[in-house]
Formats: C-alpha cells, structure tokens, sequence
C-alpha cells in the first residue's frame, strides 16, 4: 500500500509538471512493474552520475573559456562605452553574458572594472541586472534536444584544435569540442539516473522538491559548490527529461541557482574596494529579491511557460512529459529572468542607496605619495579574460611611462658649481623628485611583472603570448630608462654641482639641445605603446640622425677645449662626455620600445 501511495504522489507531481500529460494510475503502476528495482547496481549508478556531471562541468568550462577567448577583445570594449543608462547597462549585460555564457564571469569582470576604475557603481549596477537574462541561453540549448550530436560536436571541435588552423578556428574548435562535452555529458547524467524513475525511496525523496523553499535550498547550496547557474540549469533539465521533477519543482531549482551564484561575486570582492563590494552586494540583493518576488507565482509561470512551449498529444504518460517538460522549464528560466530584471530595475538607485548604506567607503590611510604608487587597473578578476588583462596592464605601463617621462621631464640641464645659487637649487629640488619618481617606478614595475606572470595560468593563444611578452619587454625597459636617470644622470648631475668646473654657452646649448630630444623621443615612444600609435614610434626612430650629429658636434667641441690650459678642463671633458653618453643610452632604450611596438603592429 505504501508503494502504491508514493507512487501516486510521484504520479501527482508529473501531472502538475504538465496538465495535458494523460497518466492514468494503472498506467503508471504497469510502466514501473516493467523494472526491477533490485537490479539496480549503485556503484556503477554513481560512477555514471559523477562521470556525466564532471563532463559536464568541464565541458561548460571549456566553453565559456573559448567564447571569452574569442569575443575578450571586444568585451572591454563593449563594457567601457556603457553610460549610467540604467537599460542599456542591463542590455549589455546580458549580451556580454550570452557570448561568453556565465553571469558569474561577467559580475567578477564588473568588480573589476569598478577596482580599476574604469567602471562606476551605476553602470555596474545595470549591467549586473542584465547578467541572469543572458545565462539562460544554455538552459534553452540543452532543452533543444541536442544532445545526440554529441559526438559530431566533439570530433568536429578536436579536429579544429587538432589542425595547424588560425588561432581563432582553434578556439570555435574549443568552443564545439566543450559543447560536445556539455551534451555527453548530460547524455551519461541521464543514462544513470534512469533506472532511479521508479525507484520508490527516490521517487519519494524527489516529491520533496515540490516544496519550493527546499528545492530553492538545495540548488543554492549546489550552485555555490559549482559555481555556475548554467550548470545547475542543465542538471536539473536532466532530472526533468528523466521525469524526476515536476515543472514547479524545477522553477524553484533554478530560482534557487540565482541565489547560489552569488557566492563567486562575494568571494572576487573579498579584499577589494568599497565600490567592488558594493557591486558584489547589489548581485546578492538583486537575485534574493527577485526569488521573493516571484516565489509565490511559481504556478502563474509554469502557466505561462506551458503556454510558450510545443506540446506533443500524440505522446502520453511519461513519453510526453520527458518530450514537453525540458522546453518549458527553459522557458520558465527565460521568463522567470526576464521578468525579475524587468520589475527590479526601476529600482536601481534604491539598491546602491542600500549598499553604500551597508558599505561605507573608509578614506585612505596612506599618504598621497604612497597611494601615487599603488597600481591602479590591476585586477586579478581580470585575469580570467587575458585580452582585457592585458589591456589593463598596458594601462599601467602607461602609469609608469608617465613618471619615467616625468623624471627626465624634471631633470635639469646639466648646472656647475659656479652656476647661480637659485639654479643651484632648482637642480637639487629636482633631483630629490627624480628619486620619489623613481621609487614608485619601482613598485610599479614591480606589481606588472607579477600580473603578467599570473597571466601564464590562463590557456593563451600564440597572439596573446607574443603580447604578454612584449608587455614584460615594454615594462622592463621603462624600469631600465628610470634607472638610468636615478643611477647614472642624477650621479653625474650632483658632481657638476660639487665641481669648479665652467660649462661654455655654446657646449650648455647642444647640451641642453640633445637633453630635449632624448625627452622627446621618450615621450613618443610611451604615447605609441599606451595609444597604439606607430607614427610617433617611427618618430622616435627617426630622431637618431639629428641626434648623432648634436652628438658629434660635442666630440668636435670637445676636442678643441682639450688643447686650452684649463686647469679643470679633464674633469669638464669627462662630466660632459659622461653626460651625454648617459643620455645617448636612455635614447637606445627608447628606441628599442618604439621598435617593441612596431613589431607588435606588424604580427
């Protein structure tokens, strides 16, 4: 009697998952007499599930990976030009999020931007809304039934990777071949879960689903552990085309995937600033609120899904559900998202009133001078998407470049002993900035190399490599030029002052004349590599000839004071020459990031 009671309660829930679905108590009494369920063998059951789950899993990853590496160029793009527009933030949002399929992604690269700067708390607020309507993509491929080209997909996606293709074939190859994986996947899931269809203790544990806070509980707690909405979606598809879950029951599933992906958000924003917080926030309190909101029309949606949805009357019983129920579980994804963003983003500036209230932004401790050398774009959530990465880093080279500039910028002309006291004094008051410069060059360059470096735990393609290593290259020759000046020119510079030596007027103009090129042509050369400007790097490399001949002219002029009766005229010789040889070397590395670049461009 106990059988046939959960039996009938299982019968129950397949009824309401689809009303049209005709299932008569006999009927499905006689269907689950067909199994024996002693025959069930668990370990090779479990081996099935866990199997699937980690294709599946792992096809997903490798997914999402190959569409941000195949759409990450545009991406900080796309995300740079949002405005404060509330519906175009959430627009975007879910179009960046159906390209590279994960809302989590996309939330993490916002916290992101919001640490670099690039992003304000509004902009962040409307693109994180948008993110769970664009994550219901792969609940609606999975509910397509596409699961036997399984096999096609993969063989198709290894040979792309397999042959010597371009780098972005290799990379759609990537996104096949984890497509593949995501329906084989599924097709292993399924495949063990079979026999459980009329196993009388699950059948009875499954009914508990129907509770709406229970099943919101479990896919919460399951989602938080994977770590992907997407994921949690296809699996409780899978139960559905299994017949294991009525379609309230899977609604309140997916609701409670909404709540769980949250975590990864919470987690990126651990250290980071307030703003990043307050971001991470916002995606909590927006998905529980929207689960609140609509929990209590659970069945208003199932309606309205079955509505959207195909039907099948030829079919009956378990048949029809296993054909009808994938599809309108999608679709109630769909909708259930769709709607949440709608009826929440009106209220978009009460949410960040909430979480600038729950998070208050502390004022810096460190003195200006400090915080002027704390990286600024660098982000680790980033890292996940190399092109933008990159780009961030490339940003901070430009950081560095401007001090290096700075520091040659501020350098005085070369001044003597015998100089006026008030040139005197502006040469010391420059060499003591050229030294705080030169500090926070240091650090700088220092926070670049590691966040490049971290770059080679993320798969990327040859173009991307060749970057990363060009960036290294940019970043260490900057370092070189700052070191020059710190260790060579300001040396040379304090010993011209300590020196009763006499610059001529004329050797003080050719001087000063190369001091402003070599300034120059830096400046060229920095604006090139942080615009993508290869006019003034072919600028910097056309400065060598004018340069060599105010060079040859100190030679000349030098050889002709060498014969005079100047007591000091050895030491002026050699404060001079030491000069203008340092300068000369700051410009060959100049020169070498001009061509880094240029070599760059020609790839």
């Amino acid at each position: 009697m106990d059988t046939i009671d959960a039996n009938n309660s299982f019968l129950n829930s397949l009824a309401l998952a689809s009303p049209h679905a005709a299932i008569t108590p006999r009927s499905h009494l006689v269907w689950a007499a067909e199994v024996n369920t002693s025959s069930i063998h668990y370990p090779t059951m479990l081996m099935g599930l866990l199997g699937g789950l980690a294709l599946f899993l792992y096809g997903i990853d490798t997914l999402s990976n190959a569409l941000k590496s195949i759409a990450g160029e545009k991406l900080r793009t796309v995300l740079a030009k949002l405005t404060s527009n509330r519906v175009t933030g959430a627009l975007t949002g879910a179009g960046v999020t159906t390209v590279i399929q994960s809302s989590s992604v996309t939330t993490v690269l916002v916290i992101g931007f919001i640490s670099a700067g690039i992003m304000s708390l509004t902009q962040a607020a409307g693109v994180i809304m948008g993110t769970s309507v664009g994550t219901t993509i792969t609940a609606q491929i999975i509910a397509f039934k596409m699961t036997n080209t399984a096999f096609v997909l993969i063989a198709v996606g290894f040979l792309l990777q397999f042959l010597q293709l371009s780098p972005r074939l290799k990379q759609t190859g990537k996104m096949l071949f984890g497509l593949g994986l995501v329906f084989l996947g599924m097709n292993i899931m399924g495949d063990a879960m079979s026999p459980l269809r009329t196993y009388t203790p699950f059948v009875n544990a499954m009914t508990k689903i129907n509770h709406p806070l229970f099943a919101i509980a479990i896919s919460a707690i399951f989602t938080a552990l994977v770590q992907s909405s997407s994921a949690t979606a296809g699996v409780v598809i899978v139960l559905a085309s299994q017949g294991l879950v009525s379609l309230d029951g899977g609604i309140a599933l997916v609701m409670g995937a909404n709540i769980g992906t949250c975590i990864t958000a919470l987690l990126a924003a651990i250290g980071k600033s307030a703003e990043a917080k307050q971001a991470a926030l916002i995606h909590t309190l927006f998905n529980i609120t929207g689960v609140l909101f609509w929990l209590p029309m659970i069945h208003l949606l199932s309606q309205w899904s079955i509505a959207l949805s195909p039907i099948y009357p030829e079919l009956t019983g378990v048949e029809r559900q296993q054909a009808e129920l994938p599809r309108q579980l999608a679709n109630a994804y769909t909708l259930f998202s769709v709607l949440k963003t709608i009826t929440l983003l009106p209220f978009i500036n009460q949410f960040i009133w909430i979480v600038k209230k729950l998070i208050v932004k502390k004022p810096h401790k460190l003195s200006v001078e400090a915080l002027k050398a704390l990286p600024k774009y660098l982000s680790k959530e980033l890292l996940i998407t190399p092109d933008i990465a990159m780009d961030q880093a490339q940003l901070e080279i430009g950081r560095v470049g401007r001090r290096v500039c700075n520091m040659m910028n501020t350098l005085p002309p070369l001044t003597s002993k015998l100089a006026t006291q008030q040139e005197q004094d502006t040469a010391v008051a420059a060499l003591e900035k050229i030294d705080n410069l030169e500090q926070q060059v240091d650090i700088l360059h220092e926070h670049i190399l590691f966040y490049l470096g971290q770059l080679r735990k993320e798969p990327l393609s040859q173009a991307q490599s060749d970057r990363q290593i060009m960036l290294i290259s940019v970043t260490d020759q900057l370092e070189s030029i700052a070191d020059l000046i710190e260790d060579t020119l300001v040396p040379i510079m304090d010993k011209s002052l300590h020196a009763d030596i006499k610059i001529s007027h004329e050797m003080q103009s050719t001087l000063d004349e190369i001091q402003d090129k070599v300034t120059h042509a830096l400046l060229d050369s920095v604006n090139a590599v942080r615009r993508g400007d290869s006019k003034r790097a072919k600028q910097v490399l056309n400065t060598k000839r004018a340069l060599n001949a105010l060079l040859d002219k100190v030679l000349a002029h030098q050889a002709e004071r060498l014969v005079e009766h100047h007591p000091n005229r050895l030491q002026l010789f050699s404060i001079e020459m030491e000069w203008t040889e340092s300068l000369k070397r700051v410009f060959t590395v100049t020169k070498r990031i001009a061509k880094l670049h240029l070599r760059e461009k020609e790839t």
